[in-house]
């Protein structure tokens, strides 16, 4: 660790261009990977929210944010990226002390993050609406206006990353945020405060309050000066933020849980495979909505992938995420001893109802939320741990016969988030995903796409779409002017 880069003792949350925060209500900040306590940050309550949210709305109905030309905020939103750039070593310090990846990932979290204020800044530029004809005697145009104060509350998993998924678009188009860090890692959230004002954004645009889901979060969600609500977490979150917002006819925007299975055909490159398999379940410690939870492999090759996946698995070093600075073979913690504890606990109940634990399934001895890698074989597709999101580094392997029961295995869970083909056969390539139910599939490649391709979720998974052109359009509502001539 750079020496030179230490954490505040106490962190307040940010409104209306102002930093404020009670000593007396406070939540410890605690690193993963050694128990230690990090930091002290500020909790934000119901008079928090309600600030936020009538600054931001403030900020909305002067005009000075969604009024101005789009390509100063273009040029605000390049000049944040830069300045995230030009932190990425304090921002990644951050990241990897309060969540617990090792710091070559946190690094290209960061990259991600500034990625989405490049790419949404250079859309800002490209809204633009529509003239109907009508005849003679009209002149019809359609204009796309920002909706208003937008609800951000965000997961830990990514906790920079996925903040600027949902800011960046939402700055792009006009619309002043409020955002709900996530009270294990919200330190690195901080930074936004810091970018918002080197880039020039008025104060009211970038509002961030750190606190209890039941708290704060749900004086968000249900606030009625709010027009947007975007959420990443869990179901039973997702589906409890939806109901306050329909309360107040708000729309949501969800992304939820996964389950996504990668189905490999007798003619895949398994080599493929394990390299994808190493980040698709194992990047981040298997904490991530999309991983590769579940492989899905014909029964011919299914030896061979459970060999590679158990060499992959044990060739991983896992350590704490700070001493790992280059990318390499290694694992850091999970976010807290109690998800450890829980992704153990699926684990236990899938050897105990008839699974087989490959390799790993145990946390290692000594202190931090470690978790040994993991590879299970579930000889049945019905089982909590093939059914059920792990949000842990637990890859799932099954197997299968024929084509229509790898994909009726494959879309047998509530969720469809993303999925993966891996064959050379273009056309069963196709026809496969075509078939799988999700937001997102990947031939031969997990994780392909970029910040331009759009995301999201079906069944279970979720409700609309993040990143790409089709992410930006939630920040935006159609308004049509006719005027008879």
């Amino acid at each position: 660790m750079d020496q030179s880069i230490s954490l505040p003792a106490f962190s307040e949350n940010y409104v209306d261009g102002t930093w404020r925060g009670d000593r007396a209500r406070t939540t410890q900040v605690v690193d993963p990977a050694s128990g230690d306590v990090i930091s002290e940050q500020a909790l934000a309550g119901i008079e928090d929210v309600h600030d936020a949210v009538s600054a931001a709305n403030r900020l909305h109905a002067s005009g000075r944010l969604g009024g101005m030309r789009p390509v100063e905020r273009s040029r605000m939103l390049h000049r944040a990226a830069f300045f995230i750039l030009e932190h990425r070593e304090e921002i990644a310090t951050t990241i990897t002390l309060e969540q617990g990846k090792p710091l070559f990932e946190a690094r290209a979290e960061v990259d991600g993050a500034a990625r989405f204020f490049e790419y949404y800044g250079n859309l800002a530029e490209s809204l633009s609406g529509r003239s109907i004809p009508l005849g003679r005697d009209y002149v019809d145009f359609v204009e796309m206006e920002p909706r208003g104060v937008v609800a951000h509350i965000i997961p830990w998993n990514y906790p920079f990353e996925m903040t600027a998924r949902s800011l960046a678009p939402a700055l792009a188009t006009g619309n002043p945020s409020v955002i709900k860090t996530p009270e294990l890692a919200p330190l690195s959230n901080l930074w936004y405060a810091h970018a918002a004002e080197h880039a020039g954004f008025p104060a009211g645009s970038v509002n961030l309050l750190c606190g209890h889901g039941s708290v704060a979060g749900a004086a968000l969600a249900s606030h009625p000066l709010v027009a947007l609500v975007v959420f990443t977490g869990s179901v039973p979150t997702g589906v409890s933020v939806a109901h306050a917002a329909a309360e107040n006819t708000v729309p949501t925007v969800l992304e939820l849980g996964g389950k996504s299975a990668a189905v490999v055909f007798p003619d895949a490159d398994l080599a493929r495979v394990a390299t994808d398999m190493r980040y698709g379940i194992f990047y981040n410690a298997g904490q991530t909505c999309s991983a590769m939870s579940r492989v899905i492999v014909h029964e011919s090759r299914l030896d061979e992938l459970l060999d590679l996946s158990a060499s992959l698995a044990t060739s991983l070093q896992v350590s704490a995420g700070i001493t790992q600075t280059t990318e390499r073979l290694g694992m850091g913690a999970l976010v807290s001893a109690d998800h450890r504890d829980s992704v153990q606990g699926m684990v236990d109940r899938a050897e105990r109802d008839g699974a087989r634990v490959v390799v790993g399934g145990r946390a290692p001895s000594g202190r931090g939320a470690f978790m040994e890698p993991t590879v299970v074989f579930a000889p049945d597709p019905s089982l909590e741990i093939a059914q059920e999101e792990v949000f842990g580094p637990v890859l799932t392997v099954l197997s299968y016969r024929d084509d229509g029961e790898a994909i009726s295995i494959a879309n047998g869970t509530r969720f469809g988030l993303v999925g993966g083909v891996y064959t050379t056969d273009i056309e069963r390539a196709l026809r496969t995903s075509r078939a799988l139910r999700g937001g997102q599939i990947y031939v031969n490649e997990w994780f392909a796409g970029g910040v331009e391709t759009p995301f999201g979720g079906t069944g279970q998974s979720g409700m609309g779409r993040e990143k790409g052109l089709e992410g930006m359009m939630n920040y935006v509502q159609t308004k049509n002017i006719a005027i008879r001539l």
